[in-house]
């Protein structure tokens, strides 16, 4: 039996790596995780498109700017105040903090810096504004069930960082 191509409704099993613009590792998923080629998963576009046609054992690697990966960073959705005003349990780097505006939308916020008495929080994506690389890895690919296409994802899985 041949291998079967990714391609439109079938469910592909990548691993993968995110390297940041100096080419160190942001996140690595060494556990494959599975989406539905094709069915509006999420996936980054360009590296839906660079899989197209590839088998299990490929190994692809896509370049993304800004605007194809993770967007712009936004000035307005980072702020910088004094740590004394800041309650202690959230005083660490990485901390998550959710605001909720007038209108009852929930934005999560997460420390990114604390420096001189100052504490800075941040809703960006960490990787904002940067140009990133996939180093994505196809470990199978086989025919999506009804359940995987209508839902975009591999039965019981839901995707990461891809998108």
């Amino acid at each position: 039996m041949a291998e079967q191509k990714i391609g439109r409704n079938k469910t592909v099993h990548v691993t993968y790596v995110i390297l940041d613009e100096s080419g160190k590792v942001f996140e690595q998923y060494d556990m494959p995780i599975g989406y539905v080629h094709g069915a509006d998963s999420g996936l980054f576009e360009k590296i839906e498109a660079a899989l197209e046609g590839r088998v299990a054992g490929d190994k692809i690697e896509v370049t993304l700017n800004p605007q194809e990966g993770f967007g712009s960073h936004h000035s307005e959705l980072t702020f910088t105040d004094d740590i004394d005003n800041v309650p202690p349990e959230f005083r660490h780097m990485g901390a998550e903090v959710e605001f909720e505006n007038d209108k009852g939308e929930a934005m999560k916020f997460f420390v990114t810096k604390i420096e001189n008495g100052k504490l800075t929080i941040d809703a960006n994506h960490p990787m904002a504004g940067q140009t990133v690389t996939f180093v994505v890895n196809v470990v199978s690919v086989n025919d999506a069930t009804p359940s995987e296409i209508a839902s975009g994802r591999a039965d019981g899985e839901d995707m990461p960082s891809l998108h």
